[in-house]
């Protein structure tokens, strides 16, 4: 934060909010799940474990819809949309100070009020058609070589007393030693769902925001949104556009697969798509 040499974003977020509604045919809400790709925004105190902002969302869009004493009640859901390289910190300007979890609470009552006036404009169905498809994508795993190896040893065999090259140095050079013990190649779930004319992807990946983006592109649907780090996690999914820039999203450790892997992992969506329109 505050950093001179910062140039420009290394990319675009994806501003938008998607949504689906469910009611009864008697008007009771039943549920709505929303998808904002926006990293967690943090913020708590030392020793606490929150959820981040996604419960608060759903607490509060609940509240907004009247729909916080129902019985059987209502369930709303915030999921990842592909928000792997995208967060709302000003990096070019001095650190906010916030009293624990006022960022969280401010980024859920921002999105749950876009979501409710976006409500009441909405058309329900009392029926549409539904499809799904998947298909386990064979990835390839990146592996440290030789002379990482070596480097990632002797990083950790120094003493504690001799200050590090970087201060995440030692964690990264954990990394390398862990994926030593990862297979060759990984079956990755790629999932993909049709709500009437709306649809849904699923990847098992911190997604960015440029590859959540142009499946929205290519999609044959009226709207598509990605939920990211669907039915597992194996880590960040940089563009190879990214990887060139070196970001430490890139890093294997944080990055775990081939460089080519979202390019494979969208011809895939699409295919998908496709093929349940």
């Amino acid at each position: 934060v505050g950093n001179p040499n910062l140039l420009e974003p290394a990319a675009k977020p994806d501003p938008e909010v998607s949504f689906i509604s469910v009611k009864s045919t008697g008007g009771r809400p039943i549920a709505l799940l929303a998808n904002y790709s926006l990293h967690y925004v943090g913020g708590v105190p030392t020793g606490h474990i929150s959820a981040d902002y996604f419960p608060i969302f759903a607490d509060r869009i609940q509240e907004l819809l009247k729909a916080d004493r129902q019985d059987p009640p209502f369930i709303g859901i915030m999921s990842n949309g592909t928000s792997g390289d995208a967060n709302n910190i000003n990096f070019r300007g001095p650190a906010e100070k916030n009293p624990p979890y006022a960022k969280m609470k401010k980024v859920a009552e921002d999105v749950a009020r876009e979501v409710y006036r976006a409500h009441s404009k909405i058309t329900f169905l009392d029926w549409v058609p539904l499809k799904a498809a998947a298909n386990d994508l064979n990835l390839q795993v990146r592996k440290p070589d030789e002379n990482m190896i070596n480097r990632a040893k002797g990083v950790l065999q120094r003493p504690d007393n001799i200050k590090p090259v970087h201060g995440l140095e030692k964690i990264y050079a954990q990394f390398m030693i862990e994926m030593l013990d990862w297979p060759d190649n990984i079956e990755a779930v790629i999932q993909t769902f049709r709500i009437g004319d709306l649809g849904i992807a699923a990847i098992p990946f911190e997604v960015f925001a440029e590859t959540g983006m142009e499946i929205k592109e290519k999609s044959p649907f009226a709207s598509t949104f990605t939920i990211e780090l669907a039915n597992g996690w194996y880590g960040y999914l940089p563009t190879p556009e990214q990887h060139e820039l070196g970001g430490y999203e890139t890093w294997l450790g944080s990055n775990r697969v081939e460089k080519e892997a979202s390019v494979k992992i969208v011809k895939t969506i699409i295919n998908l798509l496709n093929s349940i329109k």
